[in-house]
């Protein structure tokens, strides 16, 4: 596997201090939030040159580390028509930079039927299925145009929330430029976390052909609620995560979440050891 970090979770004072840090840490790709890993100059959609893009690609080389995920977690189902408007312009200008940055997939999450972005029960009907699923689709045909991947997250809390509705969103939309982001622990809530491993196996066996890109953290249970933590401090098998990456998904990017510098190296080295161990 091609074992990585969120970029805004590594300390660096440049843009290229930050791209050799990763490096120097042992990591072979990242997740790019521009907004949050670089304060050195402006990221702003209006900033998102071609000129940018080359000059970050350029630097990304020079060290070795594959962008594996141009982040845009924006909500494709805001109800306001002048948000949703502004946000589908900032998907298509992501996609254009990454073209030609040369990542591998622009990244986001599945939203709420609201402006605030939260949780509200009618986020898991059937309608605000359909909400997410015409936004999303305007975001993909300008991927097609342009051959970029987008990669979709099921969060428990958002819209595209289990196996069943990730499965429904793939087959409506209906594009080889739609993939998916597995990240296991973002399925898991206080009530269901016990069958996490049926869990990660019926999503496997619905969606595994379109996953694209692993997210990588562990979970605990304090005071009765469910806390994501770097991966080796928790209740997750791994061991059948990894089995299933060595078995069906050579080389790919493994992102690792919820890492802090000072815990970073010993993530990766958890992951790494366990995987050569399988």
């Amino acid at each position: 596997m091609r074992i990585g970090i969120r970029a805004h979770d590594v300390k660096a004072d440049t843009f290229e201090q930050l791209v050799e840090e990763i490096n120097r840490e042992g990591f072979h790709c990242c997740q790019l939030a521009l907004s949050k890993a670089i304060k050195e100059f402006p990221t702003n959609k209006e900033a998102m040159t071609p000129g940018m893009a080359l000059y970050m690609k350029e630097v990304f080389a020079k060290n070795s580390v594959d962008v594996a995920v141009l982040g845009c977690y924006l909500n494709l189902a805001n109800p306001d028509k002048e948000q949703l408007a502004d946000i589908i312009d900032t998907y298509k200008r992501h996609i254009r930079f990454a073209s030609l940055l040369g990542c591998g997939l622009v990244g986001t999450e599945t939203g709420a039927c609201n402006t605030e972005y939260k949780f509200e029960p009618f986020s898991h009907t059937e309608e605000a299925l359909e909400i997410f699923i015409k936004g999303l689709r305007q975001v993909v045909e300008y991927a097609e145009k342009l051959g970029v991947i987008v990669g979709i997250e099921p969060v428990h809390k958002h819209i595209m929330n289990n196996a069943k509705r990730t499965r429904q969103v793939l087959d409506a939309i209906n594009s080889p430029n739609l993939q998916v982001i597995f990240d296991p622990v973002n399925l898991l809530n206080e009530e269901n976390y016990m069958n996490h491993e049926e869990i990660i196996k019926e999503f496997v066996e619905l969606n595994g052909k379109e996953i694209a890109i692993i997210h990588a953290k562990d979970f605990v249970i304090k005071d009765g609620v469910l806390k994501s933590v770097p991966s080796g401090q928790g209740m997750l098998n791994n061991d059948l995560l990894l089995s299933y990456i060595k078995k069906e998904k050579p080389f790919i990017h493994v992102l690792l979440e919820d890492t802090k510098p000072e815990n970073a190296m010993q993530s990766r080295e958890f992951m790494e050891n366990k995987y050569a161990s399988l």
